[in-house]
């Protein structure tokens, strides 16, 4: 007589079985701040989306969060209800005005522990302004440093390009979260942005390090998805994280509410995953 066979783990939807992740511990002081950069240079792939949940995920676990929107259409400012017609600063002012600080530019969401420097179109012309500037590339890090101490993270939501903004997002960041759809052009881009990481590691910013790649918008009832999801684990491996963000009608609702969906719908699948996201982040980086 045999024992029996013990059952298999289940698998989860990147088709490993999931590592636990214990809950994050209550911190007893704040900060300095891991600095991640949120980036793809595909439009549409859930990346503001994400930084915004995410980032409010963050905060619900005690953390104290600052999210930085680096993209001039704004859509992680009005993603959170600021109204960008009424905003005297913004990050422009930030990069390009040197008397301009952190603290004039500062806006404190209505998520407890979350805050907010705030983008508006204005920010498209800073390209321009910066290119014969000496360090244009250190400029963000130059106007952030003055606060990390005062947070746990601090998300930079970059803007859907690989121009002059995301390299100063990169160029300051601890780590980069790419979010990207499961679908074969986001497979092709993944290309392109591992190799401007690996670009600005070795030029300008040796701690750069891609820290996680992040399943948005996903429908496993489609070939294709599951296709393009065997694949990104199979180059990327365990930096694929756990969590997978599916495909919901909540999050265009949240846009409209302008404010996370861990407070718009806190019981939703949405929010339970992006909590799930927010316990596997503490849990790479330690903070």
């Amino acid at each position: 007589m045999t024992d029996d066979a013990p059952d298999a783990p289940a698998l989860g939807p990147t088709g490993r079985p999931p590592r636990p992740i214990p809950e994050p511990k209550p911190l007893t002081s704040h900060g300095p701040a891991t600095v991640i950069a949120m980036c793809n240079q595909k439009g549409g792939v859930g990346k503001t989306t994400s930084t915004i949940n995410l980032g409010a995920a963050l905060a619900e676990y005690g953390r104290r969060v600052l999210l930085v929107d680096l993209d001039p259409q704004g859509a992680l400012s009005a993603g959170l209800g600021v109204p960008h017609y009424e905003l005297e600063y913004t990050v422009h002012n930030l990069l390009v005005e040197p008397r301009v600080s952190v603290d004039q530019v500062l806006i404190n969401t209505r998520v407890p522990g979350l805050d907010l420097v705030p983008s508006n179109i204005d920010l498209s012309a800073a390209e321009i302004q910066l290119v014969n500037e000496v360090g244009r590339e250190q400029t963000l890090g130059r106007a952030l440093y003055p606060l990390l101490d005062r947070y746990d993270y601090v998300l930079i939501d970059c803007q859907p390009s690989l121009g002059l903004l995301t390299v100063n997002g990169l160029a300051c960041a601890d780590g980069v979260i790419i979010p990207t759809e499961c679908e074969y052009f986001s497979l092709r881009g993944l290309a392109l942005l591992t190799d401007t990481v690996e670009k600005v590691h070795d030029r300008l910013n040796p701690r750069l390090s891609i820290s996680g790649i992040l399943i948005t918008r996903y429908d496993a009832r489609t070939v294709n998805a599951r296709e393009v999801m065997a694949r990104v684990v199979e180059r990327f491996g365990d930096l694929v994280f756990d969590t997978v963000i599916n495909r919901t009608v909540r999050f265009p609702e949240t846009s409209v509410a302008g404010e996370p969906i861990t407070s718009w719908a806190p019981k939703s699948t949405g929010a339970e995953a992006y909590r799930a996201l927010a316990r596997e982040v503490i849990d790479r980086f330690g903070t």
